[in-house]
């Protein structure tokens, strides 16, 4: 279809990879340029952004850095892949969980810490991604990263069930946290169920399931939001209609009357009289510069 332009709130369901979305979007839309951010693994569900046409050129500025699940992981057994889809390589004893202890072991994981990134994910090794490997049997040393929980609850299931909401910083593997949760506990877990309810800005509440995009009721339009709705989140300037045409010629003189950044590296949009989204900017050393200009 032409003139799909902007970014689609999909509610993946299981069983679906995020790029077997990207294939369906692409053939039911009639849509050459589609790219979803944020992967999901095909056993979880939940919130998956899809930028469309020039909507691709906002990805590199929607790459959120805070995203929130909900999930349920199972104490006493650990899988290769820490998730339901692996195979089982240990088990343990089921602990007696009080809410008591699950406050304190909230708290253990509140705040910064460091994570190793799973055998069985998308990482590169040499250009071949680590899940390759781990399907060899082969195990390479991998760099543990700093991630961030802003906030975790943990509430008794059905044992050996232990549900659980979360918020956490990108690159956060919540299968390594599940695991993690479990030896806090003095047992093994692995991940059961997972879902994305937030990416950023946007909500679980703002997604459409998939299968209303691929088979869409007659007259139902299409539940696009606009490249300046896509990134309503960052700060915003708007300037008139001849600045508007000299910033789209690549004209930077327009951004030394802008107020000045808050920091530097700080990302900002300008929008026309229209509201429509003339540029992202970014804040160098105290100046600002485009970074993107549509």
């Amino acid at each position: 279809m032409a003139g799909l332009d902007g970014l689609l709130l999909i509610d993946k369901p299981t069983g679906l990879t995020s790029a077997e979305v990207v294939r369906i979007l692409k053939k039911a839309l009639r849509v050459k340029k589609i790219g979803h951010l944020g992967t999901l693994d095909p056993f979880a569900s939940g919130l998956l952004p899809l930028c469309l046409g020039t909507g691709t050129k906002l990805s590199q500025f929607l790459m959120a850095e805070q995203k929130s699940y909900t999930g349920t992981l199972q104490l006493g057994v650990e899988t290769d892949t820490l998730d339901c889809t692996g195979t089982v390589t240990r088990t343990a004893s089921v602990p007696d969980c009080t809410p008591t202890q699950l406050r304190k072991v909230e708290q253990r994981f509140i705040g910064d810490s460091w994570q190793t990134p799973p055998m069985y994910s998308a990482l590169k090794r040499k250009g071949v991604p680590l899940y390759k490997l781990a399907r060899q049997g082969i195990e390479v040393a991998r760099e543990p990263r700093r991630v961030h929980i802003s906030h975790l609850a943990l509430t008794l299931g059905e044992p050996p069930a232990i549900h659980f909401s979360v918020s956490c910083s990108k690159g956060t593997y919540i299968r390594v946290l599940a695991a993690d949760i479990g030896r806090a506990l003095n047992s093994l877990a692995h991940l059961t169920r997972l879902r994305r309810t937030a990416f950023g800005a946007f909500s679980i509440d703002q997604a459409v399931p998939l299968s209303q995009v691929r088979s869409p009721q007659p007259g139902q339009p299409l539940a696009l939001l606009s490249l300046a709705q896509a990134t309503q989140s960052y700060r915003t300037f708007v300037v008139s209609a001849p600045e508007a045409a000299l910033i789209r010629h690549g004209q930077q003189a327009v951004l030394r009357t802008l107020p000045a950044a808050r920091d530097t590296g700080e990302t900002a949009r300008i929008l026309g009289g229209e509201h429509e989204l003339i540029a992202i900017i970014t804040a160098g050393q105290g100046t600002w510069q485009l970074a993107r200009v549509f």
